[in-house]
């Protein structure tokens, strides 16, 4: 099975983003369409319509009415008279928010079934008309359109009575509109008295508000219309209306006489709400006292419903709080009337599609090919500018375009190219660092990545340590040896000691053909870095010989590496000049250290160190070489080499001790421990010093 390869996929994640985010955004979960109607809602409280005085009025049935004539529902002839008074005053059409269900409770016919009476008194009741008869008398007057409650189960009786005819121009509508399984509607006198009957019934979103009103519904394969669709047709004494059809994109406008209302698929027209407006509406107290101004109801479509708490007839509006039913019907009978529509055209999802698409595309080359902050803020302006665009659609042309959400799925889009284009850098850097790690220690580039502001000339006091090797025979193993080999093998003996120095986190200081040097608490400070040196030391000789030997056994002549370690206060920082830096340490003790190495080949040795190490290590066994002024010096070093093993060589100790009483004595013990140690290089120099007629523990080296 092929293993999984970050490293193939992370290139495509932008694009598996904008896949998400299309795939998303086509299915409208309930979520997203929740932000865009919280969108639409703000821009509605940014720039709510303005109020232009329009014929539509509601005669309100509100708490003062309610206070002055009584509760809710009035006697029938009470309406009727509210009737009368309205046709008298000129209202183009009288429509009734409320519901006339059931029989009026205080008619006579009702009162002489529920009361017993003297025979005198019920004859006279009897002769009075029923109060649903006299409000079915006004009715017939004209211009009256009565409401309907529309309901998801099942019809409790017939179908409101239909007044109007219906044109269609393309596919059926049904398939289309909200379906409801019946209704309940006002009596059949009243309905047969009626100029129209229209659906009370709003559909709001998942979160109660109110944001269209539908025009036509649909009971089983019965079309019928709402109660603004019937205010218009008998305002305007229109007789049907003409619904505009297509096949794939549902309903696309609804013509009501001189009206052509642009809809949604289901039929719907969106309302763009305007604050209150206390003009529009008149107390239902005042119309039948006869006080109510004539001119305001003259010509107007009169609502009548009730903003009355106790009756329950309040909807949430986009504009925040809460406002009657039948101020809803209002205001969409006010755009209607002013043709001043808010509309999502059908091709507005079509456009919101493309430009996710193209935006995504757009911001995730953007977030991966541009530079982090001119990314951010070319990112930031397109997103700002689509909704920008989507604000300014609304306000100069009342189209409702949802670029919010996408704009929210652009940004997922380029969070995830930033992440991916961020993924790649931190790949390149660590591949830059690791390359770097090959020329430079991994200390010091960690620490330079750490601390940027350091990359700068100049340096600073401070107490390091330093291991200086250089390879003996490095001219003869080249002539010995063809190119690509000697090469290979000089690769593989540096690559050993050049490990053994990362794992001793010491810093590589410079690489000169077959020699290395390398520095401890520099750039980050060790407060045991003298161990760090000895034991770095230490590991190299092990590796060293270990090697050679190898290669000795082969038959490949690869000469002894000398070792040189020393301690003290140096100089460390960046030296050479603005278009390099060399960091390094500069000062006495790094030529030192140098020296020591090269002392190896004159004293029988492979490591020495001097006393500053020798002080900083006491646990660690060594034997004195001497006191040396070294090339170049003025003041002698204290030099030792660190022995293998933990034990002292005590026979060597005392040897050495008498250097500096017992000459006679010292060379008699150094020849003694030659003839058992013919290989101990240091016992045979003193050895050789002692017979030339050296005494003493220190003596100056003339050459390097």
């Amino acid at each position: 099975m092929p293993s999984f390869q970050p490293n193939r996929v992370l290139p495509w994640l932008p694009f598996l983003a904008i896949a998400a985010v299309l795939a998303l955004y086509l299915s409208q979960p309930l979520p997203l369409l929740a932000v865009r109607n919280a969108v639409f809602d703000q821009y509605q409280r940014w720039q709510p319509r303005v109020y232009r005085d329009a014929p539509v009025r509601i005669v309100d049935l509100d708490e003062q009415s309610l206070a002055r004539i009584g509760q809710w529902p009035w006697p029938r002839t009470r309406v009727a008279e509210l009737v009368e008074r309205l046709q008298q005053a000129g209202a183009a059409a009288i429509v009734f928010d409320v519901l006339f269900a059931e029989p009026d409770r205080t008619s006579p016919s009702a009162f002489l079934r529920d009361t017993p009476l003297p025979p005198a008194v019920s004859a006279e009741l009897a002769r009075l008309p029923d109060n649903d008869e006299v409000l079915a008398g006004a009715l017939r007057n004209g211009g009256v359109v009565l409401g309907f409650a529309a309901e998801r189960g099942e019809s409790r009786g017939e179908l409101p009575a239909s007044r109007f005819g219906s044109v269609l121009q393309g596919a059926s509508p049904l398939p289309w509109l909200p379906a409801f399984g019946g209704t309940v509607a006002a009596l059949p006198a009243l309905q047969r008295a009626a100029a129209g009957n229209g659906s009370m019934t709003f559909l709001p979103d998942a979160d109660g508000v109110v944001r269209r009103v539908p025009l036509f519904l649909r009971v089983g394969d019965t079309l019928l219309p709402s109660l603004v669709a019937e205010a218009l047709r008998v305002g305007q004494g229109a007789r049907s209306y003409r619904l505009r059809v297509d096949e794939d994109s549902g309903i696309e406008q609804i013509e009501v006489g001189a009206a052509r209302i642009p809809t949604t698929a289901s039929g719907e027209m969106w309302v763009h709400f305007t604050e209150h407006r206390p003009s529009r509406s008149l107390p239902a107290w005042q119309v039948l006292a006869g006080e109510a101004p004539a001119s305001a109801l003259a010509g107007a479509i009169v609502l009548i419903g009730t903003s009355a708490q106790g009756l329950q007839d309040l909807r949430f509006s986009p504009l925040g709080g809460i406002i009657p039913g039948v101020e809803v019907h209002a205001q969409a009978l006010e755009q209607v009337l002013g043709g001043d529509y808010l509309t999502r055209p059908g091709w507005a999802m079509a456009v919101e599609t493309v430009l996710v698409l193209l935006g995504g595309i757009l911001l995730g080359l953007l977030a991966l090919r541009s530079r982090a902050l001119v990314s951010t803020l070319l990112g930031g302006a397109v997103l700002l500018a689509l909704n920008a665009a989507g604000w300014l659609a609304f306000a100069r042309y009342q189209l409702l375009l949802d670029l919010f959400v996408p704009s929210l799925g652009l940004g997922v889009v380029f969070i995830v190219a930033s992440i991916v284009r961020h993924m790649a850098a931190e790949r390149e850097q660590r591949w830059v660092r690791e390359a770097f790690s090959r020329y430079v220690s991994p200390n010091l580039v960690a620490h330079l990545m750490k601390n940027p502001g350091q990359l700068q000339l100049g340096g600073q006091r401070q107490q390091c340590s330093f291991v200086f090797t250089d390879l003996t025979g490095y001219t003869r193993l080249m002539e010995s040896q063809p190119a690509e080999e000697a090469v290979g093998l000089l690769n593989d003996y540096l690559e050993g000691i050049i490990r053994i120095a990362f794992a001793h986190d010491g810093t590589l200081d410079r690489i000169v053909g077959d020699a290395v040097a390398i520095m401890f608490s520099a750039p980050v400070q060790q407060a045991d870095h003298p161990a760090r040196a000895l034991a770095c030391g230490q590991a190299i000789q092990r590796f060293t010989e270990d090697y050679a030997a190898a290669l000795q056994a082969r038959g490949t002549p690869f000469g002894l590496t000398r070792i040189g370690v020393h301690s003290g206060e140096v100089v460390v920082g960046n030296f050479g000049g603005s278009a390099i830096f060399d960091y390094r340490a500069l000062g006495d003790p790094v030529n030192t250290a140098s020296r020591l190495e090269s002392l190896n080949q004159h004293i029988g040795t492979t490591l020495c160190v001097s006393a500053a190490i020798r002080e900083h290590c006491p646990w660690a066994p060594m034997r004195a070489v001497g006191s040396v002024v070294l090339k170049g010096k003025n003041e002698p070093v204290a030099v030792f080499e660190p022995l293998r093993g933990e034990a002292a060589d005590e026979q060597y100790d005392a040897a050495f001790a008498l250097l500096e009483q017992d000459p006679a004595g010292a060379l008699e013990a150094f020849e003694a421990l030659h003839a058992t140690r013919p290989d101990d290089g240091l016992v045979a120099f003193h050895v050789h010093r002692l017979r030339a007629g050296e005494r003493g523990t220190q003596w100056a080296m003339t050459r390097k």
